[in-house]
């Protein structure tokens, strides 16, 4: 069998035979092998290349690694140095405000002590000071009844001296004078004596007798302020007599309103049951001889009080018309007007600061964020390369804890891959 190969020049086909076929064969096996040994040579060569090429690449990584590691190593140990003496200042400084502290506590006690010493000190001079104050109201209550009594007494030599020159006019009807007058004379002098208190207490005020025989009363007294304007009337009556008698203050009731008098007092020797200085029994004052100018001093405040409040109140109606054209006039709401415009500008200016402040306090926390998570990644790192001869920092462990336990970090590690 016999094969044929065409010329590519001339296309002319040739004969090939087995013998032709097998030398061919041999001669490109041949060629092949050597260029198969060639290329294995080649290959050989450029593995070594590779091999030797990768084995310095592995040095000089190595070498590298190695300075790296000591670099780290150094940082890390000038960071736990400075870490070291931080907390040894805070220590010292921790130390220092404990005995600040300490000290203040210490002068905290000895002012205490000086205060309760002080209060026990003012304590013994309030018991003193009480002690005194008792002894001079003692002494003047000696002194109220010494006068008291001296006062009674001359009440009674005034009503001695009446009843004598009574007596001596009245001869012939002595006994029927000595019943009937002595009241009489008793109430006059008492009344006199009331008209020379009030003329003397109150310069200012009109005190007008009341005529005898007439009913309403023995003395009105006219209260005039300081401007000389009349606020109103108290009108007065004296009793010198041995009992009470409840008949007394209706009759001083209408003698008031006789009188058109605002207040009515009665000044008596005997007091009511249950009244010992002074009272006000159905609208009407009741009080003893000492108590007198008081009353008076009272009533009178109370009288020009109402009178001021009074003329106050005139022209009330012209300022309330005034007032209603300016609140109904466009000055009033010109004035609102500006207030509004004022509180509106300042809110905006508050509602504007306000967003201003939360986005820089958003910036701010989400940097911290990533400085507080790029820190603690550092230390990871550091821990990894080194192992355990770098110092743990606490604060770091408990970051980690509470970071792990609610899921920042990885937040913060895909936002940062993100980024």
């Amino acid at each position: 069998m016999s094969d044929k190969i065409i010329c590519p020049n001339c296309s002319f086909e040739i004969e090939v035979t087995e013998a032709i076929e097998s030398q061919l064969r041999d001669e490109l096996q041949k060629k092949f092998d050597a260029e198969l040994r060639m290329r294995e040579k080649e290959y050989v060569t450029r593995d070594k290349a590779l091999q030797d090429k990768e084995a310095a690449l592995d040095q000089e990584v190595a070498e590298r690694l190695e300075a790296e590691r000591d670099k780290l190593t150094q940082d890390a140990l000038a960071n736990a140095k400075k870490a070291v003496a931080v907390d040894l200042k805070d220590k010292e400084a921790e130390l220092a405000e404990t005995k600040s502290k300490l000290v203040e506590a210490q002068q905290a006690e000895l002012e205490l002590r000086k205060s309760k010493r002080e209060l026990e000190e003012a304590k013994r001079e309030q018991e003193v000071t009480v002690a005194r104050k008792m002894d001079e109201e003692r002494e003047k209550i000696r002194e109220a009844a010494k006068k008291e009594a001296a006062d009674e007494r001359q009440l009674k030599e005034a009503e001695k001296d009446k009843l004598i020159s009574d007596l001596r006019k009245q001869a012939d009807d002595l006994t029927r004078k000595l019943e009937q007058g002595s009241q009489q004379t008793q109430g006059e002098v008492m009344e006199l004596e009331l008209e020379d208190v009030l003329r003397t207490q109150f310069p200012f005020d009109t005190i007008e007798p009341v005529p005898k025989g007439v009913h309403g009363g023995d003395v009105l007294q006219h209260v005039y302020d300081g401007g000389g304007y009349l606020c109103g009337t108290i009108l007065w009556e004296s009793k010198r007599t041995k009992a009470w008698s409840d008949g007394w203050l209706p009759k001083l009731r209408d003698d008031q309103r006789a009188a058109k008098a605002q207040f009515a007092v009665l000044a008596s020797i005997e007091m009511p049951k249950g009244t010992s200085t002074f009272d006000c029994i159905d609208g009407t004052w009741v009080t003893n001889r000492a108590c007198i100018v008081g009353i008076a001093t009272a009533l009178r405040a109370g009288l020009i009080e109402v009178a001021n409040a009074k003329r106050g109140l005139e022209g009330r109606q012209d300022k309330m018309e005034i007032l209603y054209n300016y609140l109904a006039g466009p000055e009033f709401r010109h004035r609102v007007e500006g207030i509004v415009e004022a509180f509106g500008t300042m809110r905006t200016d508050l509602e504007a600061e306000k967003r201003a402040v939360q986005k820089i306090w958003a910036k701010r926390e989400k940097q911290l964020d990533r400085a507080i998570t790029h820190t603690a990644g550092l230390h990871g790192d550091l821990t990894g390369i080194i192992g355990a001869a770098i110092p743990q920092i606490e604060s770091l462990e408990l970051l980690a804890i509470t970071d792990s336990t609610q899921g920042e970090p990885d937040d913060a590690v895909e936002e940062e891959a993100t980024n």
